[in-house]
């Protein structure tokens, strides 16, 4: 957090000594000094018009400042402005006027000459009380007012399966539909965030780890605003320094951002620390990112395990996405799952390297082209997880009813991320047809086996019928041949049936002839016949 401290001084020369000590305070920003009690007065009335937090936290009273008594300078400015702590800087140091200073409503008192050490002790004391007062008496809509949003941690189970394009390009998509987006790097040791979007800023999340009061203020100051509209909190350059991020300060700052943004996205890298496995506990929706490889799917597993050992997460808790997915591998979404025991994310995410290589070379992948593969699957998996204006939101999250998607940032993404699910519903729309003329088919060519079966079996009751009945009395007996024939046969079949009897060489024959149905059996029949044919020995 940077400091800004406004001097209130009539003596040039001493306003230069005070301000060359101020400028050597770590993350202080001086401001100009005020001359006289009034510039003061006006300087800080300007400020609070516009906001409470954009007054300063410090403000330093000469005692000398002129025209006004520095104490009644004092009490003016504690009246009307609670939030600024106000430090007076005098050469009598006695109690009395330390006594009188604070019924004035001063927050502490220097002594002249300054000492940077004691200028350092009281403005750092200053401050932390000028902070807590604004977060109870700030009333614009900047303070923190607990959880709100979504949290999505996202997490590679093994280094390259494509974690921080995930994380980003998830950040985009519900940037792009209208929401408040925060992407957080805590990926503390290697992040890359600011390398994929084009960003240079010297503050990162460790300015947030000795904190123990997160305020609006101190985190704005930390985050950086990109042109996307996204607020970045980035990784340390320093890989060291991640080790100052803490479990605790993680929670902290999840807690802070949530408060701040409808959706918070959180790279959480590939190596498990304190900090990211708060962050994948706290989170909403844990996503783990792997590519359909032995070593990749292993890794996937361990870690699953890990955060299960450590209750962290259940393993039907994750959802797994799947990277650079191509349908002529051996491992498929549905062997994933099962070896990770996790949930698989319905979109999958092609593989289409030359696709990206450009933006990535540049550090631009916000500059995807719209309508590649990748991205559009990208955005898809933003619309299924629920992190767009409009798309309902999964199971188990925390994300409120779903909304119709109304405004232009909504628009905006449907006709980005629309060529991936919509060219699946055509082409599924397409094939129907197809599909119901392979099934008639498949269902005739049964009717059709049916009837042989039927015919076959027909012919075999009739021959014995014709073989008790003897040569003589084939005629008169045509009744009973006939009867036995169509007595097993479905009406269907036998409505139309024919029976043809005849005695050979001792052998009684006969042929019956079936109709085949059309799709129902009993309604159209089918204009050719199937013929059985059977015989038996004659009897007697």
């Amino acid at each position: 957090m940077v400091t800004r401290i406004l001097p209130a001084i009539g003596d040039p020369d001493a306003a230069r000594v005070v301000i060359s000590l101020l400028s050597q305070l770590p993350d202080t920003e001086p401001l100009s000094p005020a001359p006289d009690a009034t510039s003061l007065i006006d300087s800080l009335a300007r400020l609070a018009n516009e906001s409470v937090m954009d007054l300063p936290e410090v403000v330093l009273v000469h005692e000398r400042i002129g025209p006004v008594p520095a104490l009644e300078l004092i009490r003016d400015v504690a009246l009307r402005f609670p939030a600024v702590g106000v430090i007076l800087i005098t050469a009598d140091v006695s109690p009395g006027l330390y006594s009188a200073a604070m019924d004035s409503g001063a927050r502490g008192l220097i002594g002249l000459p300054l000492s940077y050490d004691e200028l350092a002790a009281r403005v750092q004391a200053t401050v932390q009380w000028s902070v807590g007062v604004r977060r109870h008496l700030s009333s614009d809509g900047d303070v923190l007012t607990g959880p709100g949003g979504t949290v999505v941690a996202v997490t590679g189970a093994k280094g390259g399966v494509g974690t921080t394009l995930t994380a980003v390009q998830l950040a985009l998509a519900a940037r792009a539909s209208g929401r408040t987006v925060a992407l957080a790097d805590m990926d503390l040791q290697s992040g890359d965030v600011a390398s994929y979007l084009d960003v240079q800023f010297r503050r990162s999340i460790v300015d947030l780890a000795g904190i123990s009061d997160i305020s609006p203020r101190v985190l704005q100051d930390a985050l950086f605003t990109h042109p996307t509209g996204l607020g970045l909190l980035l990784a340390p350059g320093e890989g060291e320094r991640g080790e100052e991020v803490g479990d605790r300060a993680a929670r902290q700052i999840v807690s802070a951002l949530r408060s701040r943004y409808e959706v918070v996205v959180i790279d959480c890298g590939t190596q498990m620390n304190g900090a990211n496995a708060a962050a994948v506990e706290m989170a909403d929706l844990a996503l783990l990112v792997t590519t359909p490889d032995v070593v990749a799917v292993r890794s996937a597993k361990r870690l699953v395990r890990l955060w299960d050992r450590l209750q962290i997460r259940k393993a039907e808790e994750t959802v797994t996405v799947v990277n650079r997915h191509n349908r002529s591998t051996e491992i498929q979404p549905p062997i994933i799952e099962r070896t990770t025991g996790t949930r698989v994310a319905r979109t999958v995410v092609p593989a289409n390297f030359k696709e990206l290589q450009p933006s990535i070379d540049a550090g631009r992948v916000q500059d995807l082209d719209s309508r590649g593969t990748v991205k559009q699957a990208l955005w898809g998996l933003a619309g299924e997880l629920g992190l767009v204006k409009g798309a309902e939101q999964p199971g188990g999250g925390r994300g409120g009813k779903p909304r119709r998607l109304g405004d232009r940032g909504a628009m905006t993404f449907r006709r980005r991320r629309g060529g991936d699910s919509g060219q699946v519903s055509v082409e599924f729309l397409g094939i129907i047809p197809l599909i119901l003329v392979v099934l008639v088919l498949l269902w005739q060519f049964v009717l059709v086996g049916y009837t042989f079966t039927l015919a076959g079996n027909s012919a075999d009751m009739g021959a014995r019928a014709a073989a008790t009945s003897g040569a003589g009395n084939a005629q008169g007996r045509g009744a009973d041949i006939e009867a036995a024939v169509k007595e097993d046969l479905p009406r269907a079949w036998a409505d139309g049936a024919r029976v043809r009897p005849r005695y050979e060489h001792g052998l009684a024959k006969v042929e019956v002839d079936l109709e085949v149905p059309v799709l129902f059996p009993g309604a159209i029949a089918f204009p050719f016949t199937v013929t059985g044919e059977a015989g038996a020995a004659e009897e007697g």
